[in-house]
């Protein structure tokens, strides 16, 4: 670029400690999002797990499209409100970044993609190929299975279990 030097073009970390607070109240914000999303639908709740991918919920009806589409949305925009506010205000910043255009857009949309991607991944999926009930349950299941998630089932999931498939948790799981 004709008239910038290269100086300004640099990232520098200013307290690592502060890079590792940011990063851990980015990612908790987000999660927090999508665990408020899911407390808020009234769907009977199956159960749910904690894995590599965080905490997972398992209800039993396939959610609408809108709820779909808000599931993806939201915490997509709250990671990008959290990273320009915490990267490009005036408030203290972990890291020094140009703030230009180009690294504001750069940051920001690496950022959205990094938390956000499964989301929309996942909205895709629901909306492509909608599954409810036993089918649902029953891939959400095995998804979390293979991700070696703890999975945790309420009063509900295990009447549920016993009523359409006949088996308790651990038989089901070690069926599939």
């Amino acid at each position: 670029m004709p008239g910038a030097s290269t100086s300004d073009m640099h990232i520098h970390i200013t307290s690592l400690f502060g890079l590792v607070g940011f990063v851990v109240l980015w990612l908790g914000l987000v999660g927090g999002t999508r665990i408020l999303l899911n407390a808020l639908r009234s769907a009977p709740l199956i159960g749910w797990a904690i894995g590599p991918f965080g905490l997972s919920t398992l209800f039993l009806h396939e959610p609408s499209a809108g709820f779909v589409l808000l599931h993806a949305l939201l915490p997509a925009l709250v990671s990008g409100g959290v990273l320009y506010l915490g990267l490009f205000t005036s408030l203290p910043s972990p890291l020094a970044l140009p703030h230009d255009f180009f690294a504001i857009v750069s940051a920001l949309c690496s950022g959205i993609i990094v938390s956000s991607l499964g989301d929309w991944i996942n909205a895709l999926r629901d909306l492509r190929y909608p599954l409810w009930g036993e089918a649902r349950v029953l891939r959400n299941l095995q998804y979390l299975h293979a991700s070696w998630a703890s999975i945790h089932f309420t009063p509900f999931g295990h009447s549920y279990l016993r009523e359409h498939f006949g088996s308790n948790p651990t038989e089901l799981l070690q069926a599939l």
